[in-house]
């Protein structure tokens, strides 16, 4: 019997049944989609229409990014999908607990005069509106990468 994608993507694990990633331009043709399931930060004066603001960060890009695996690493249902180290992003999956809903979480690092500044993108593969959870994981993403930073 043949699953069609979205059934596929829901029965699968970690990056199973999901569509090959491609890398995302953060420029100023982004835009978000209309749908309400999205969480995107951004560094403060960025032309990205961010829900939330990040001031760079006092670390460089490299290991800016080496925090950012760890967090990931250290997440239930989140696995690497792809990364594209010449442009500074990575992409991962990060499967709801309950219905095993694909999300995707992209990170994008770039230097700054500060250290580093840092583009977290956060969205549902599939449906309309997320009641908040791509918004929590965000946070809950920039909280662990401050906790992960404090320890370097």
């Amino acid at each position: 019997m043949r699953h069609s994608a979205p059934f596929r993507a829901l029965l699968g694990r970690g990056a199973h049944g999901l569509p090959l990633p491609q890398p995302m331009a953060f420029d100023a043709a982004f835009r978000l989609p209309p749908s309400p399931n999205t969480a995107l930060a951004a560094p403060p004066g960025s032309s990205l229409p961010a829900h939330r603001w990040v001031e760079p960060y006092r670390a460089s890009p490299t290991a800016l990014m080496a925090a950012l695996r760890r967090v990931a690493a250290a997440r239930p249902r989140c696995t690497l999908l792809a990364e594209w180290p010449e442009r500074g992003q990575a992409q991962w999956v990060e499967r709801t607990r309950w219905a095993n809903f694909p999300d995707i979480l992209v990170a994008q690092v770039s230097p700054d005069p500060a250290g580093a500044a840092l583009v977290l993108y956060s969205r549902s593969l599939f449906g309309w509106s997320d009641l908040g959870v791509n918004g929590r994981r965000l946070a809950g993403w920039l909280a662990a990468l401050e906790a992960e930073l404090r320890l370097v």
